[in-house]
This record gives C-alpha cells, structure tokens and sequence, in this order.
C-alpha cells in the first residue's frame, strides 16, 4: 500500500461557509484530502487557496443536472473515496407558505440530497467500504408551521439515511451511515428570534467528526438536544400544535 492510499479521502458537498467549510478545514487539519463542492466558484478558490496540496474543488449546484459527473470527476482529481458528507441545504421560514420558497428547498434537500445519496451507497457498495453522512436537523422530528417544506425535507434526510442503515446492514456491508440531527448552530442558517442551546460551529464540526469516525447511526449535536428530539417526538399534537 503506497502513503497515498493510507492518506483519508472526504468530499464535502456544500463547503463554501457553515459548518461545510468548518468540517472542511478540520479533516485537512487532521492530514486528510478533501474535496469541496458549493454554487460559489470564489469562494471554493479561496479555501482551496490555504491548503492547494490538500483541498480539490468542483464547483456546482446540487439543483441541476451535473451532479454525478461533477462528482466522478472529483473523485479522480482525489484519487479514491473514503468519506462522503452532505452538508448543502437551505433552510427559509415561509410564514406564507410561499411555493418558490418551499420549491427550493425541495431541490435542495430532497432532489439533490437523494441522487447524491443514492449515487454515494452504490460508490461504497462497489467499493466494499466508507462512510456516509447527512447534516439533517433537529426539525426533522416533527412539522413546524412556519418553515413546513424545510422541517418536512429533513425529516426525509433522516428516513432516507435510516433506511440506507438498514440497507447497508441487511446487504453486509462495511458502510457507516451518519444522521446528523443538529440544534442551533451559530452559522447564517441558524434563524429565529427564540434560539437557545447555540453551539460554536467549530465545536459542532468536531463532534460530527467525531460522530463520524465512530459510525453513529445518528447523533444530535450538541448532545442535550437529544432530549429535545424526543420531547417533540412524542409530545401530544394538542400540545404540540401551540408551538410548532
């Protein structure tokens, strides 16, 4: 085995800020190649610029048709692929239930998340190893009346990658299968007026990581919003339907 095949390999689909960027600058701390991918081609060049012997780019959005060759090509550039993490998504309220709003977000979070998912599990399967994870969220456990698409594509995120657990598990196969299922994180995407438990984004990436390297099949970040998660799973809709 040459050093180049013992070097971990991860792209990270949405890295352009957030916590993708975070995660990005923390794998090629810890001596990994990582590919990073996002709409803003600026951007992608400015971390690339900090690190060009580590960091490869591919720029696109996960919205349009490119996703797979896109991907393939980056793959090369990196020469193998050990980690593959989903961090793009987009997160609006649409108090109005606003149709353009609630689309994007479907094609982003569902569309795009699905194909490169999808494309992902076969990699690993040919492969015979990785690992895969989602940056889903904390809304993914019940509707919220304000942001009805968002709370409902993370919901899918999550089934989806339960699924591909289960998938993985009944097919034996060496695939770690990561649900992220966050709180606030203090990023732009985390919005609201009502927002408690934020957590610093350096310290959310290292516990995904972290949750990573370990295969958790899911994991709540920070930790307490695990408690969260389950008091909205199963508080009572009557209750529930006064604050959602």
């Amino acid at each position: 085995m040459s050093p180049t095949d013992q070097i971990t390999t991860v792209i990270i689909i949405g890295a352009t800020s957030g916590i993708g960027r975070k995660l990005a600058e923390l794998y090629v701390q810890k001596g990994c190649k990582v590919g990073i991918t996002g709409r803003r081609k600026e951007l992608l060049v400015e971390i690339q610029k900090t690190n060009p012997d580590h960091i490869e780019i591919a720029c696109f959005d996960v919205t349009g048709k490119e996703n797979i060759p896109v991907l393939e090509s980056l793959v090369q550039k990196l020469g193998k692929l050990d980690i593959l993490i989903y961090s793009s998504g987009i997160g609006e309220p649409s108090k109005e239930l606003d149709w353009q709003l609630d689309k994007l977000m479907v094609n982003t979070n569902v569309s795009g998340f699905t194909e490169i998912a999808n494309w992902s599990f076969n990699y690993f399967v040919n492969q015979g190893h990785g690992k895969m994870a989602v940056i889903s969220s904390i809304a993914a456990n019940r509707g919220n009346s304000w942001a009805p698409a968002y709370s409902a594509s993370k919901s899918f995120q999550s089934n989806y990658f339960e699924a591909l657990a289960i998938k993985a598990y009944r097919m034996k196969k060496n695939i770690g299968i990561t649900c992220i299922e966050p709180g606030f994180v203090d990023t732009k995407m985390a919005k609201g007026n009502k927002r408690f438990w934020i957590v610093p984004t350096e310290k959310a990436a290292r516990q995904m990581i972290n949750a990573i390297d370990k295969r958790k099949r899911k994991v709540y970040i920070s930790r307490r919003w695990w408690f969260i998660a389950k008091l909205m799973k199963w508080m009572p809709f009557g209750i529930y339907k006064r604050f959602g």
